[in-house]
């Protein structure tokens, strides 16, 4: 996926991250973080409690492509999750 740099476009791909972890304290901000830090605003953030774990899903329609795997990477490492899944449809759309 990589972006032209002649024509200024970025592609953008919608993704989903949904991720099961510890209910701590605290956990929800770590999980935006790498959001926040790449100045990203998340379109939807769902999270709920069950008894043993929390669940969240935290989606973006329009995210940078180039951008994915490394919010992904950042998501891995955040302490408490114990499963991340990643959805991302196939097609690309450019943005100006």
């Amino acid at each position: 996926m990589s972006v032209a740099a002649d024509d200024g476009d970025r592609r953008t791909v919608a993704v989903r991250f949904i991720l099961d972890a510890e209910p701590s304290p605290g956990l929800l901000s770590r999980v935006l973080q790498p959001f926040a830090k790449r100045d990203l605003v998340p379109d939807r953030v769902w999270a709920y409690r069950s008894a043993t774990d929390l669940h969240v899903e935290i989606a973006m329609e329009a995210m940078p492509s180039d951008i994915v795997h490394l919010v992904e990477g950042n998501l891995r490492q955040v302490i408490g999750i114990r499963q991340l899944s990643q959805r991302c449809p196939t097609r690309l759309r450019h943005v100006a």
